[in-house]
């Protein structure tokens, strides 16, 4: 069934050609006929206009009708095949503007391609835009894909879960350069697909598709109003060839369906595989990667980015991870920035009060590197240092549970302190793959697959749980059954029911490419330690991927590629899916329950909440820290269960566990369940400490 699903939703265009790659100014590239140590002629070329267009369902005797037309521009010239022609909207009509086409017979459908007008002028280009698909062109329903294209003159390629059609409406909602209210489209075309979509009740649904600005390589919610903020590097496509002085960002509002963008100018940084994770204050702090020493700080209160200061050492490819004084450690790092071999890039510690970064020298970073080839054939540290497996814990320690197989124990006080922990029983190195803190009070952790090697090296379904304890104690470790695919650059996000749901990566580990993608999902439950197979996704998740859950429940999953304008293999675009605790065993919609009053938004460690619900009975409830991602690393998210203690049928009590360590300071999700599991939407809760000396 995976080699079906691979052949049936991957590109139906296959490129041989190489890529046009620019070459780089900075230090990031050693070798120019590589990009990030894959080779460029591995790395599948974009395909021609013409090649696209030919995949897509032939338009004989369809259709076309729109809002408004100025003369010489008819909505017509959208199908005529002629891409010198073209439709546009009456500047004089206000937006929103909309085109529908008419296929003159229903059909699965699952994705379109836009061409804008090529003649010199870009007044028209479609930003934000929502798509829909209609049967009678009366019932729209809901828009199977919303977002932002940018501003320019290539191909716009919208992918969304197949869907039976008779006519599809594109509506533009702003005019991608701000220049008037413009809509314009050269050629439209829209392309068959299967529909392999199971039973919501059992395998969830993959819903709503978010066209994005740039390619989503790292992501992050924001508290103030549970928009995602998410980013690339310098370019929306690209992090070779500049000298790193700007990030290009955007912001998705679920509760609008809209998305802006922004570029980051004013901190100087290429935020490209940086550092990331939430302080204290739920402010994300994005450190090093493309400019290897700034650190930039997001405020939700603000919405502004803000220059944090510099590291000691140069970093990019590192993990970061927040602790429960809420300071953040740091560690690794030789993607960029220079080796580690002959300077160790060993932890820092930053002070989010003062801004300063200070030099940790116990805490080596030697003992968690991985043995990676590459390494050995470059005769210094590149890979080995990338992406640890951190987590906050009690009295200001991080564990480190990989990708290494050996496992530390990291102190923060003073100069820092390190001590060695054992292996993962039964697992090899893991680069890119994933741990998950399923059970904070219980201190446990899920590992998820990886690779031997960062790249050119089959991956492993291998899952264990690891369950930590005291610091400088040896944790216990057992290897349980096995994923169902194996998985490298894969995301792994912990549901408020406490299941873990794991979703895209390679079973091949490489850069760069949609090659042997996993394309199904999977549900894992820990009172049965078994995994599900979910509804497949559309479109590989693969190098570049980023996951997170969202306040309403659902999962935001993302991006892949960042490999240039040349490249096949960009995806600047997410899915949303929908677990089956949303959904009524007939693939209804669950009736869900509601927070109505919450004592407080912000609770001391050991502190207490009174909480009022309506809707369903609740029976329990589940606080999530708000997260970060990048390259398949997310250390903030954890999850603790807490029991009510109830006043009456609508009125509970729960209590936040005492240990800043468990409890780590920072913002939270806080949800409302079921018997059944079918979650709230959530509340955010601050989540305070007291430092620790």
């Amino acid at each position: 069934m995976q080699d079906l699903i691979s052949l049936l939703l991957l590109c139906p265009v296959l490129a041989l050609a190489a890529p046009q790659i620019i070459r780089p100014d900075n230090n990031v590239l050693a070798d120019p006929e590589t990009l990030d140590g894959i080779d460029i002629s591995r790395i599948p070329a974009k395909p021609a206009v013409a090649e696209v267009v030919a995949a897509a369902i032939p338009r004989d005797g369809w259709t076309v009708t729109c809002d408004s037309a100025q003369p010489g521009n008819d909505c017509s010239n959208a199908l005529d095949g002629n891409a010198d022609t073209f439709w546009l909207s009456d500047s004089d009509a206000a937006l929103p503007q909309s085109i529908v086409v008419d296929m003159q017979t229903s059909r699965i459908v699952g994705n379109i391609t836009i061409q804008p007008r090529n003649d010199g002028n870009s007044n028209g280009n479609i930003g934000q835009h929502q798509v829909f698909l209609s049967e009678d062109n009366q019932n729209w329903g809901s828009p199977v894909a919303v977002g932002t294209y940018p501003d320019d003159a290539r191909l716009k390629t919208t992918i969304f879960t197949p869907g039976n059609a008779r006519y599809v409406k594109i509506t533009s909602l702003s005019e991608a350069g701000n220049r008037g209210s413009f809509m314009s489209i050269a050629e439209v075309n829209i392309y068959d697909a299967t529909d392999l979509s199971p039973s919501p009740a059992t395998a969830g649904s993959w819903g709503l598709t978010v066209d994005l600005p740039l390619v989503p390589v790292s992501a992050a919610i924001e508290w103030a109003s549970g928009r995602l903020v998410v980013w690339s590097s310098f370019s929306w496509n690209n992090f070779v060839g500049a000298s790193g002085h700007q990030t290009v960002t955007a912001i998705y509002d679920p509760s609008t369906q809209t998305v802006g963008s922004r570029i980051v100018t004013n901190t100087d940084h290429d935020m490209f595989c940086e550092g990331l994770s939430m302080d204290a204050d739920g402010r994300i702090v994005a450190v090093g990667g493309n400019s290897d020493r700034g650190t930039s700080i997001y405020d939700s209160t603000t919405d502004a980015w803000t220059d944090g200061g510099d590291l000691l050492k140069p970093r990019g490819y590192q993990a970061q991870a927040t602790l429960s004084d809420g300071r953040l450690f740091t560690i690794g790092a030789s993607w960029s920035g220079g080796s580690s071999t002959d300077n160790p890039k060993d932890g820092e510690i930053y002070d989010t009060a003062t801004n300063a970064w200070s030099a940790l020298p116990g805490c080596p970073v030697t003992p968690m590197l991985t043995s990676d080839p590459e390494d050995v054939s470059l005769g210094h540290i590149y890979r080995g240092d990338n992406h640890g497996w951190l987590f906050g814990w009690k009295q200001g320690y991080v564990f480190q549970a990989g990708p290494a197989v050996a496992m530390n124990w990291y102190g923060t006080s003073g100069t820092g302190s390190q001590s060695a922990a054992g292996n993962r029983a039964g697992d090899a190195d893991s680069m890119n793959g994933n741990a998950v803190m399923y059970d904070a009070v219980a201190g446990k952790i899920l590992t998820l697959g990886g690779a031997p090697r960062y790249v050119d090296s089959f991956s492993t379904s291998n899952a264990h749980i690891i369950t930590i304890g005291d610091p400088n104690t040896t944790p216990e470790v057992t290897r349980i059954n096995s994923m169902a695919y194996p998985r490298a650059f894969h995301n792994s996000l912990v549901l408020p029911d406490g299941k873990v749901f794991i979703t895209g990566g390679q079973y091949y580990a490489v850069g760069f490419t949609d090659q042997t993608p996993q394309l199904i999902p999977e549900l894992w439950d820990p009172a049965t330690q078994a995994f599900t197979q979910m509804a497949p996704i559309s479109i590989p998740r693969n190098y570049h991927s980023t996951g997170l859950l969202l306040p309403d429940a659902t999962i935001f999953n993302g991006g892949g590629g960042l490999c240039g304008d040349g490249c096949a293999t960009n995806h600047p675009d997410a899915q949303i899916w929908t677990p089956p605790y949303l959904y009524n065993g007939d693939g209804s919609r669950a009736d869900r329950p509601a927070i109505d009053i919450l004592s407080a938004t912000e609770v001391a460690v050991g502190g207490t909440l009174t909480i009022t619900t309506s809707g369903p009975a609740v029976t329990g409830f589940s606080i999530i820290r708000i997260s970060s991602t990048t390259h398949s690393v997310n250390t903030d998210q954890r999850r603790i269960a807490l029991t009510p203690d109830n006043t009456d049928d609508n009125n509970f009590t729960v209590t936040i566990p005492e240990d800043p360590g468990v409890a780590l300071p920072g913002y939270w999700y806080l949800f409302a369940l079921t018997e059944g599991g079918t979650p709230s939407g959530a509340k955010f809760v601050k989540i305070t400490s007291v430092r620790i000396t």
